[in-house]
């Protein structure tokens, strides 16, 4: 008996097998030729490298490239031997091999020395120029230190270091630690003051030992005869230090018995006996 459940098997009418794509053979004619190019320009490449590598070391090598003058400036602290030694090079050295750069790291650790420039001079001449700091005063921040003119701390004092500065205390290791913009304007100031003494005709640098510095008031000198405290505090040096040199000449037979004088008023001077 026939099934009428069956179902009908539809064949569609678009699905038709299509022809295989005729494959092209590849061409290795251009591959190979690009590749060749690219290995023949590698051995071109090592080759002058290492052409070029023996070349620099046969020149660097010849007696015609060899050091034999070294300019250096003339300074007043660091001498000529000391230089040549820090920057490590001799007469007989490469030209070729001085490293500049090296040379002027070796010579920056010195402290005496504040600018340093190293120039090569083909075919025999190192030239060494440098610039020397000028000590202005010395602070003790805990231990002693040279002060230049632009405030800077850049050397601590040893044995057969110069003594005969201007002593500014008050200033600790703490303080330039915690607070070094601060600081650096405070040992600034004292070198205003110290200028502003240096400059002075009665009352003189030479009458005072000791420049102290206090961060919540400011600046107090004490006088090299008795050592008298006189309290300066901030701004106005050249103000408050004429109005005291007025009076000085009077004062000066008295210094003993003084307890203090306070110059940090507009228009007064107060002087306390002990």
């Amino acid at each position: 008996m026939r099934d009428l459940h069956a179902k009908k098997q539809r064949v569609p009418h678009n699905r038709v097998k299509k022809a295989p794509k005729e494959r092209k053979p590849i061409n290795w004619g251009p591959i190979l030729k690009w590749l060749s190019r690219g290995i023949g320009a590698s051995a071109i490449c090592a080759v002058a490298g290492f052409g070029g590598w023996k070349a620099y070391g046969l020149v660097s090598r010849t007696t015609l490239l060899r050091l034999e003058t070294i300019e250096v400036s003339q300074l007043k602290k660091v001498s000529r031997d000391e230089i040549i030694t820090l920057a490590g090079v001799r007469p007989g050295d490469s030209m070729l091999g001085l490293d500049l750069k090296t040379i002027m790291a070796r010579l920056s650790k010195d402290p005496w020395l504040e600018q340093v420039q190293v120039r090569r001079y083909f075919p025999h001449t190192l030239s060494i120029t440098a610039s020397e700091r000028t000590p202005q005063a010395v602070a003790n921040v805990g231990c002693l230190y040279y002060l230049d003119e632009k405030g800077v701390l850049f050397k601590s004092l040893s044995e057969g270091d110069r003594l005969d500065f201007p002593l500014i205390t008050g200033i600790t290791e703490e303080d330039l630690a915690q607070d070094p913009k601060g600081s650096q304007e405070a040992l600034k100031n004292a070198l205003q003051l110290i200028a502003t003494l240096r400059s002075g005709s009665v009352f003189t640098l030479a009458d005072i030992s000791e420049i102290h510095y206090s961060k919540g008031y400011g600046f107090t000198l004490f006088t090299m005869q008795g050592g008298v405290p006189v309290k300066l505090g901030n701004g106005d040096f050249s103000q408050k230090l004429a109005r005291l040199s007025n009076i000085y000449r009077d004062l000066k037979p008295q210094m003993q018995a003084l307890d203090y004088i306070d110059l940090d008023y507009i228009d007064k001077i107060i002087v306390k006996k002990v």
